[in-house]
C-alpha cells in the first residue's frame, strides 16, 4: 500500500465551547490515504487538546513507521488494525485514522459499502442531533433559529445551566439532549437532572468526571433520565465499568481508535444492556461518514460535524430534518474534493 498524508485546519460556523470555558474556532486534523492499485482509500483523526494529541505528534509517529504501515499485505481490516495498534501503542487517534482509510479502501475493493460488510442493512437509522455550544442565551437562541431541528444536543456545565434550558424551551419544541462533559459534581446533577426532564430533555451525557465511578452508581441509581457515559467509556476495557453506573455509553472512533473496536464495544454493550450512541469530535464528511456506516446498530447519533464547519473537504452525505442519507458507494461512499 502507499501512504499520503495532510494537515487540514478547517473553521467552524461559530466558535464552540463546552464546560470548564474550552473555545476553539477551528478543528484541526490529520486526514491520510492508502492506496493499493486504482483504489484509495481516506481516514481522519481530528486532534483534541483534551487528550493531550496534535497534529504534529501524529505526523511525527507516522513518519518514523511509514514504511511499516505500507508493507501490510491488506486482506482483512481486522488483522490490519491489530498490526497498527501494535504498531502505535501509544496513539490510538493514529490507528483511526488509518484503520478508517483501510476499511475505506478495503470496502472499494469489494466494491461494497462498509454497513454491508458487516451484514447490516440500512433500516432504522436514528437521526443526528445538532449542537448547540455553551454561549450567552441571546446567542444560542440565535443559532437554535437559524438551525431547526428535530433534536439538540445542548452543551451544559455552568451555574445557569437551567435557565439556559429554560430560555431555549420557549423557542423550539425539539428533543434537547445536555451534555455536562464531566461538568457537575453529583449534589449539581441530582439537582439539575429532575428540572431537566420536566424541560424535555432526554437524556443527560456524562454529568461527573470521567474517573468518579462512586458518585456515577449513586447517581445511576437515582436519575429519572438515561445516564450516557463519553469520557468514562473511551476503549474496549471500559465498556464493562459502564454497566452499572450509566445507561448507556457514546463510543467516538478516534478516541477507541477506529472502526474495528468500536464493532466490538457495540457487541459488548448490547450484551450489557447498555443502549449505544456514537459520537462526533468535530469530523469533516470523512471522519463523518465512517460513523454513518454505524447508523443501522446505533440507539442514538451524534454526527452533526459537517454542519459546525463552515468549510468541509469531502461530499457524500445529506442531511434533512436530523435524517442521514449517505451516496451508497463503496466504502465510505465519498468524494475528497479540498486534498487531491
Amino acid at each position: 500500500m502507499q501512504l499520503q498524508y495532510w494537515q487540514t485546519n478547517l473553521p467552524f460556523q461559530h466558535p464552540f465551547t463546552i464546560s470548564g470555558g474550552r473555545t476553539k474556532t477551528h478543528q484541526p486534523a490529520l486526514i491520510v490515504s492508502l492506496q493499493l492499485g486504482r483504489f484509495m482509500g481516506f481516514g481522519e483523526a481530528p486532534a483534541i487538546t483534551y487528550y493531550n494529541i496534535t497534529v504534529e505528534e501524529m505526523i511525527a509517529d507516522l513518519e518514523k513507521k511509514k514504511a511499516l504501515v505500507e508493507k501490510f499485505a491488506l486482506t482483512d481490516p481486522a488483522r490490519y488494525w491489530h498490526y497498527l495498534h501494535h504498531l502505535f501503542p501509544q496513539n490510538p487517534f493514529l490507528v483511526c485514522a488509518l484503520d478508517m482509510a483501510c476499511w475505506d479502501l478495503f470496502g472499494q475493493m469489494k466494491n461494497q459499502p462498509i454497513y454491508t460488510l458487516w451484514d447490516t442493512q440500512w433500516q432504522n437509522t436514528p437521526i443526528t442531533d445538532y449542537t448547540i455550544g455553551i454561549d450567552n442565551i441571546e446567542n444560542m437562541v440565535a443559532k437554535i433559529k437559524a438551525k431547526p431541528w428535530p433534536i439538540y444536543k445542548i452543551k451544559v456545565g455552568t451555574p445557569d445551566d437551567i435557565a439556559t434550558i429554560t430560555a431555549l424551551r420557549e423557542h423550539t419544541d425539539a428533543v434537547f439532549r445536555v451534555d455536562a462533559n464531566a461538568g457537575w459534581t453529583l449534589e449539581e446533577a441530582l439537582q439539575k437532572i429532575p428540572v431537566l426532564k420536566g424541560l424535555g430533555v432526554e437524556l443527560v451525557e456524562q454529568p461527573l468526571a470521567k474517573d468518579n465511578w462512586a458518585d456515577m452508581e449513586i447517581l445511576y441509581q437515582q436519575s429519572v433520565l438515561p445516564l450516557i457515559a463519553d469520557e468514562s467509556c473511551v476503549f474496549e476495557a471500559d465498556v464493562e465499568k459502564c454497566a452499572g453506573h450509566f445507561h448507556g455509553i457514546n463510543i467516538k472512533l478516534t478516541k477507541c481508535s477506529g472502526l474495528t473496536p468500536a464493532l466490538r464495544m457495540i457487541e459488548k454493550a448490547r450484551a450489557l444492556q447498555l443502549t449505544v450512541m456514537m459520537g462526533c469530535m468535530n469530523e469533516s464528511t470523512i471522519g463523518s461518514a465512517a460513523i454513518a456506516q454505524f447508523l443501522p446498530l446505533l440507539d442514538y447519533v451524534d454526527m452533526d460535524g459537517p454542519l459546525l464547519l463552515a468549510e468541509d473537504i469531502a461530499t457524500g452525505i445529506n442531511y434533512e430534518d436530523g435524517k442521514i442519507a449517505i451516496s451508497n458507494y463503496p466504502g465510505l461512499g465519498i468524494r475528497v474534493t479540498g486534498l487531491v
